[in-house]
């Protein structure tokens, strides 16, 4: 007998999922609608992981998606880059972000687990800052958050 399992027959769309998590939550300024999107797309109890910190709760993450737009101001928005891909639960999705039609400010990566076509945990990976991105067009200027 093959020491294989088969995969499930029906895996949730990943790219769907997680270009929604981009623009329903992190785009989203107004918190009602991000809360809804966030009741929609995540688990009952979702936990979030940052570089430094674990955020547990769709209130928490809502908070943390707010106060990043606040921070960086109106026309900050995150952009999907390529699409997603995922089997057996784990979804990834490449994106970055920065002033509308400005330069890009930083890139990274959400890698989600997902349960039921919803997304249990969620991991935020950065990209160290490349050339493009510290120093854009050559300008001598940082363009970081």
């Amino acid at each position: 007998m093959p020491d294989t399992e088969t995969p499930p027959a029906a895996e949730p769309d990943y790219d769907r999922l997680l270009r929604a998590n981009l623009e329903r939550v992190f785009n989203e300024r107004d918190a009602g609608k991000r809360a809804a999107a966030l009741a929609d797309l995540f688990v009952d109890e979702p936990v979030m992981y940052e570089p430094t910190n674990v955020i547990r709760g769709r209130d928490a993450i809502s908070a943390v998606a707010g106060k990043l737009l606040e921070q960086f101001g109106p026309a900050f928005r995150f952009s999907p880059v390529g699409m997603a891909v995922g089997h057996h639960g784990l979804g990834s999705l490449r994106w970055q972000a920065g002033p509308e039609g400005g330069p890009v400010a930083v890139t990274g990566t959400d890698v989600a687990e997902v349960v039921g076509s919803r997304i249990a945990r969620l991991w935020v990976l950065l990209n160290p800052p490349s050339e493009e991105v510290t120093n854009p067009a050559g300008t001598g200027t940082a363009a970081t958050p």
